[in-house]
């Protein structure tokens, strides 16, 4: 999602005037608003109204691939916004499948409570919506926000990005690796900036959020100099600076997953591919690698070699988890959570080549992934008897150790300077919107991703849980609106910081209440036991 801009609130009123000077007025069902590139039509949804497949940069084709983003060209007339524009070259999330999108894709969306005025006239808040899909899949109109936009009264914007080699690609002729994911996103929040009233949004009161890489964008332009004076405040799901995994623990061949490395590294991995593509001629790697068919590029090698973000550099020159510790970050109000089971989707992929039958192979799991001290250590805090299956018992490791405790880490660290809030998304019984089937031995549970059907309209739910997706719509836009996550009728949250505590939220009568997480995810056996994820170095 984007930012918005608040000068201008005229253009509400302004509005027919403009309709008439372009011909008839719209239809009710039809609304059109002018942005800074042109007027867009959007569709009416009687409460709310959508604006979808809005341009906020050029196409980044031909010359422009691996540029930073260059503003969208201006329009002549209306251009129609009622439907969503292609989304970005991109892999599947899960399972098999050749590329899919488009390199023509930096499209934003906007939902907004019918009728442009707000109460007090200053605007509505503005949330600015990143998806995850590892840096390698996902799009914007995949979240449907309208219960955001009707029972929280806020603008929505939902957010495409350059994915995979498109995103974070880096090579020698490039500087470095630029960044262009982070740099298409912050082009969006200057588009909010700009056009956010225009839509009835405050460009004064924008929020960031998003869950898994959507997340770890939060998380960069948190510590990001590049980002500041963008957002006002930013919501972590499932996804903190800190989030690692230990090596091996999915693949005996994957080593430790740590989503931001050295620039380096990128920029070195960038000149072996160019190399194996063959463009390697000095001086004229870029224009080689620009010629090739995006078909080419898009392959699960590249695409997922190049979805990490490179620090050292001007747009994060430092490890943003360095970062936190150092108190390098931008000062607004920050909510951050994770959900209870977040590894069992990651895992669930994995079993059927790579099982764990039993205890031995459970035990087996342990030594490679950590040393021997640690591993006896772990077995003793999580031992297999205490689990229904030695798959859940490893997925629950692999949770605290990658999720649970560097996030309540980064908050400790946050906490130092800024109001910072925790939760932990609990139920167990949310709907499986994945299309995956659970393995037998490992029930999903509380999921990576599954709190998202609460915030947006993705699966359906069940009595209980549609009254816990409105708690939770009411704690995300009241922290839109003020800063606190307080909604009417709910339970008060916390404010976390160096303390323990954190929200978990669950359906039923007392389903949202307040719990110790570092004590219940073990947090200190891993602060002693994994130096350098889960603390200080």
């Amino acid at each position: 999602m984007s930012d918005f801009r608040r000068f201008l609130r005229r253009w509400a009123l302004l509005l027919p005037a403009v309709s008439l000077l372009l011909g008839a007025a719209p239809a009710a069902d039809r609304p059109v608003v002018d942005t800074d590139r042109g007027p867009v039509r959007g569709l009416g949804h009687g409460a709310y109204d959508t604006f979808e497949g809005i341009p906020f940069a050029a196409p980044p084709t031909g010359p422009l691939r691996w540029r930073l983003p260059e503003p969208a060209p201006r329009w002549e007339g209306v251009r129609d916004a009622g439907a969503p524009g292609s989304r970005c070259v991109q892999l599947p999330a899960v399972g098999a499948g050749g590329p899919t999108g488009s390199e023509d894709c930096l499209y934003l969306n906007v939902t907004a409570p019918a009728g442009r005025a707000a109460a007090g006239g200053r605007g509505r808040p503005v949330m600015v919506w990143f998806h995850g899909g590892g840096f390698f899949s996902g799009s914007g109109d995949a979240y449907r926000p309208e219960r955001l936009a009707t029972q929280g009264g806020v603008v929505v914007v939902t957010v495409n990005y350059r994915l995979g080699v498109f995103g974070l690609f880096g090579h020698p002729e490039l500087g470095g690796a630029p960044g262009f994911a982070l740099a298409d996103q912050r082009a969006a929040l200057l588009w909010v900036r700009a056009n956010a009233a225009r839509f009835g949004g405050n460009p004064g009161d924008v929020t960031v959020f998003g869950e898994s890489a959507g997340a770890l964008s939060v998380c960069a332009h948190l510590t990001s100099p590049a980002s500041a004076g963008l957002f006002h405040r930013a919501i972590v799901q499932s996804g903190s600076c800190s989030t690692t995994a230990p090596p091996r623990s999915l693949l005996p061949g994957l080593g430790t997953y740590e989503p931001f490395v050295p620039e380096r590294r990128t920029v070195e991995d960038g000149a072996l591919a160019a190399a194996r593509l063959g463009c390697d001629r000095p001086g004229g790697v870029l224009d080689c690698l620009r010629a090739l068919d995006p078909a080419v590029l898009a392959t699960p090698e590249l695409m997922q070699r190049f979805s990490l973000v490179a620090y050292g550099n001007g747009v994060l020159p430092m490890e943003p988890r360095r970062a936190l510790e150092a108190g390098r970050f931008h000062r607004v109000p920050v909510v951050q959570g994770t959900d209870q089971d977040e590894m069992r989707l990651f895992l669930a992929q994995t079993l059927a080549v790579y099982p764990i039958p039993d205890g031995a192979a459970y035990r087996a799991r342990l030594l490679r992934s950590f040393d021997a001290p640690t591993a006896r250590a772990v077995e003793a805090a999580y031992p297999v008897s205490a689990f229904a299956t030695p798959a859940v018992a490893w997925a629950t490791v692999l949770t605290d150790a990658s999720f649970a405790c560097p996030t309540l880490r980064d908050g400790a660290a946050l906490g130092r300077h800024v109001p910072v809030y925790a939760y932990r998304f609990s139920d167990r019984g949310a709907p499986n919107f994945t299309g995956q089937p659970e393995p037998p031995d490992l029930p999903y549970g509380a999921a990576h991703g599954f709190e998202l059907p609460y915030l947006f309209t993705i699966a359906p739910l069940t009595g209980p849980q549609r009254r816990l997706a409105d708690r939770m719509t009411g704690y995300w836009t009241g922290f839109a609106r003020t800063g606190v996550p307080a909604a009417p009728g709910a339970p008060l949250w916390p404010r976390g910081g160096t303390s323990a505590s954190a929200l978990s939220l669950a359906p039923g009568a007392d389903g949202i209440r307040t719990v110790d997480a570092r004590a219940e995810h073990h947090c200190a056996l891993w602060d002693a036991r994994w130096p350098g994820v889960t603390r200080t170095r």
